[in-house]
């Protein structure tokens, strides 16, 4: 059902090999609705005359489960008896969103299902809106993941992802009068009905304590970590099929126990909540992503929950390794690992532990293990991502990986003196130590020196890599650093997020379209066919419509599907200037209202995304958002030619409405500054045309879509750099634009704040005195670049032929070319 909770008509989308005759197609539907039906009676124990939606949905989904199971069972045994070099992806995030679906869509079996309920009197969109989003990332960095291990299973790499199964993941984002509010996600409310609970794999995890050392027999001294603190990770599997069934792999989360949940003792002395202590503290780990590292207590969850995940996942992957050669000496010929950001770094540290302490490998031998097994990717190259810690938090929290890391480290700075580098700046730069303002150990570096190769994620981005936050690193390790450009799951993009494109690709290039995406191309020759067209813009029609209405819903504001649809939704970050797009929607309404004569395009523009819970300078942003929009969208004078909205609590599920109908993507970042983004890559897909700066992958989308199917504006990477070292006082920018003059004027004066004329203040004279991201900069050819916009959408053949080239173009951003990439370049898997 909608969200009016109207049916939801959806034509079949034939999908070649994946459609059985008609009397199979039966016997399909046949055994799934009985399948279905059997799980309602024996697993959810409800009758059909009694049984919610949910219960209905909870069947429906281990029924499909169920079908999934043997190829898992099958892949396993088959990596096993193959004897397969394996990829373990390690990544604090995985948001791999709604999985009811996606698991259907690739196993062929999404209309036989929706046919099998049918029968029973449920409608199959109706139990998909109930699925909710599994709460295990916040943006970009957790989405690559997620498309990832579904290319690495559709690739049939011998594939396992590994993170922590968090209780409530980010937050659940809420606004009230404009303002964020964050409670916690409860995702797991009713159950998971994918997840497979596996309470005999489970691994100590330490903390605290000391290190004994002794001498052995043969005169080497052994190091004896007695941590303080044990935490026991308990393993959840939830299969990830690959698209047309034919590999499943697993995605193993942690789930953070204490060895003895109740102290008896204390609870039968009247200490009822204290004898329950030990338990909350553990389960502190596993409870939320992205706790506040404000504070000292915060710092320190922060860091158990990255060493909980990574030492559980390394003692997981040795003892499989064991199982399958029984020599932990070849456990670089047999295992590759990827660090997804420095989250994960701390395994470097760990892995050492693990071969020197407990298997007792040689330290030359066990580093040369090391750095052949982890490989390492950039996904940012703001300093407050490239993670470091307090020497004096590890030294306490985890005292035997700080004596490794300072041992890696000596012999690292070592051995480059012997090579000649003497230069004090450079061995400083390059130590694993910060020694300013406090001694701070740096993850980027550890993972940088653990790893045989480090990538980045778009052509761009690993360039100012090598030029920037690992300049001295590359110069003394010049083959180290890769690119790889990130991709989608395409799949996931248009079957399932946008079956109206979806029905138009098969009809016009072939099914086969969704197994080799680089037949894209041939919609080329379709672009300027005026049929073709108003085909595809009738598609796009019928995604505004849906989006439309989930608008009217969710914030109570009416949009016409017929204005240019202009979306920025991505996590709210200064770097990534919605302030930006805000000012020139300020701009755009003062010009509204002042020439009701002039012509001008009729435009919605759709904000979604949270901001980390103690980053005010983004909620504030947020904030003004939503007064602008209380302001423009309540103005008669406007007459309907500009709506703002913000859609509150952004995830994947949101996306997959808003993307397939999204005329124009914002990808307005300070150039320099993203890595790659992957939201481009889907806008462009699904035929949404580009607005944005030379940054990250817009550089690579550009080269692939032509320059004049997008819409690029602003300072360049090295621009910027430039504009930095002159000062980033924006007054006599400021001055010499007056439009962008009065809309700070107004935001400054109260205009969209009647009730706290000051609440902007602040924010007006940082942009002002400090325009560290230079949007004031990038303010008049950002508005021009709208304009720009503006007059493609008035010719509606024009903009339809670019957007159709758009989707045209874009199969090279498959996720599927990435993870080839990474198998054959990096882990040397067989693809």
């Amino acid at each position: 059902m909608s969200w009016t909770g109207k049916p939801v008509h959806r034509e079949r989308i034939a999908l070649n090999a994946f459609d059985p005759p008609e009397a199979a197609h039966k016997a399909v539907v046949a055994a799934l609705r009985d399948d279905v039906q059997r799980r309602l009676t024996y697993t959810v124990g409800k009758d059909n005359a009694d049984a919610s939606p949910r219960d209905w949905f909870v069947a429906t989904a281990l029924a499909t489960r169920d079908r999934l199971v043997p190829c898992w069972l099958a892949s396993t045994k088959r990596n096993y008896r193959e004897d397969r070099r394996r990829v373990y992806y390690l990544s604090l995030e995985f948001l791999i969103g709604r999985l009811l679906i996606d698991t259907l869509t690739n196993l062929g079996l999404t209309e036989a299902m929706r046919d099998a309920l049918a029968e029973l009197g449920v409608d199959l969109d109706m139990l998909r809106a109930l699925e909710p989003d599994a709460a295990l990332g916040n943006g970009g960095l957790g989405r690559l993941a997620a498309c990832f291990m579904d290319s690495m299973a559709t690739l049939e790499i011998a594939a396992m992802g590994y993170g922590i199964r968090y209780d409530h993941g980010l937050f659940r984002q809420t606004l009230k009068d404009g303002w964020q509010h964050e409670y916690p996600e409860d995702w797991l409310s009713f159950g998971n009905s994918w997840q497979f609970p596996r309470p005999e794999i489970t691994y100590d995890v330490g903390f605290f304590g000391h290190v004994e050392s002794s001498r052995l027999a043969d005169g080497m001294l052994a190091h004896v970590w007695r941590p303080g603190e044990t935490i026991v990770a308990v393993a959840y599997d939830t299969p990830v099929v690959g698209w047309r069934g034919k590999h499943v792999n697993t995605l193993r989360l942690w789930s953070a126990r204490a060895p003895d949940a109740l102290r008896l003792d204390a609870f039968n002395q009247g200490d009822h909540v204290g004898a329950q202590s030990e338990q909350a503290r553990a389960e502190a780990i596993s409870k939320v992503l992205y706790p506040s590292d404000s504070t000292p207590a915060g710092q320190e969850l922060r860091l158990r929950q990255e060493y909980f995940f990574a030492s559980a996942s390394l003692q997981d992957l040795i003892r499989r390794h064991l199982r399958q050669t029984g020599d932990i000496h070849r456990l670089a010929e047999k295992v590759a690992i990827q660090l997804n950001d420095t989250h994960p770094a701390i395994g470097v540290a760990e892995l050492m532990r693990l071969l020197v302490d407990v298997h007792g490998v040689e330290w030359k031998e066990a580093w040369r293990i090391t750095q052949a097994t982890f490989s390492y990717t950039n996904h940012t190259l703001l300093p407050e991502a490239l993670e470091t810690w307090p020497v004096q938090l590890m030294e306490r929290l985890l005292p035997r990986h700080m004596q490794i890391i300072y041992l890696i480290n000596a012999m690292h700075l070592d051995a480059l003196r012997e090579k000649g580098a003497s230069d004090p700046a450079t061995l400083s730069s390059v130590s694993l130590i910060d020694e300013r303002n406090g001694r701070h150990v740096r993850m980027g570096h550890l993972a940088f020196l653990g790893s045989h190769k480090v990538n980045g994620v778009s052509a761009l981005h690993s360039a100012l890599v090598k030029e920037t936050v690992f300049k001295d690193f590359h110069r003394l390790y010049p083959d180290r650093i890769v690119n790889k450009t990130n991709g989608v799951t395409f799949r996931r993009w248009l079957l399932e997020a946008n079956p109206p494109l979806s029905r138009l690709l098969a009809d016009t290039i072939g099914a086969g379209v969704f197994d080799e995406p680089e037949r894209l191309i041939e919609l080329e020759k379709f672009a300027d066919d005026v049929e073709f067209q108003n085909r595809f813009a009738a598609a796009k029609r019928e995604n505004k419509t849906r989006l439309a209405t989930t608008i009217f819903e969710r914030v109570g504001v009416g949009v016409d599907p017929a204005a240019l649809f202009d979306a920025q939704i991505k996590r709210i970050h200064e770097y990534k200037r919605q302030l930006l797009n805000v000012l020139e929607a300020v701009a755009l309404y003062q010009d509204i209202i002042a020439q009701p004569a002039r012509e001008f395009a009729p435009r919605v523009k759709i904000f979604a995304g949270k901001a980390a819970a103690s980053y005010h300078q983004a909620k504030l942003i947020i904030k003004l958002a939503n007064d602008v929009a209380k302001v423009v969208n309540a103005d008669p004078a406007t007459r309907g030619l500009l709506k703002i909205v913000f859609l509150p609590n952004y995830n994947v599920s949101l996306a997959e409405t808003i993307i397939p109908a999204a005329d124009l993507s914002e990808q307005i970042s300070t150039a320099g500054m993203e890595a790659s983004g992957t939201g481009n890559m889907k806008f462009a897909l699904n035929g949404a045309l580009t607005i944005g700066t030379l940054d990250g992958a817009n550089v690579e989308i550009r080269e692939r879509v032509g320059d004049e199917n997008i819409f690029i504006f602003g300072l360049t990477a090295q621009e910027v750099e430039a504009c930095r070292a002159k000062g980033i006082d924006a007054r006599e920018t400021i001055a010499a634009s007056p439009r962008l003059a009065e809309a700070l004027r107004a935001i400054a004066a109260g205009v969209f704040s009647p009730d706290d004329p000051h609440r902007y203040a602040q924010l007006v004279d940082t942009l002002t005195y400090y325009d560290h991201f230079l949007v004031a900069k990038d303010f008049d050819a950002y508005w021009e670049a709208q304009r720009r916009v503006d007059a493609r959408w008035r010719d509606q053949k024009a903009w339809r032929r670019s957007s159709i080239l758009n989707t045209a173009r874009v199969a090279w951003f498959s996720s599927d070319r990435t993870i080839r990439e990474y198998a054959q370049e990096i882990w040397n898997v067989a693809v």
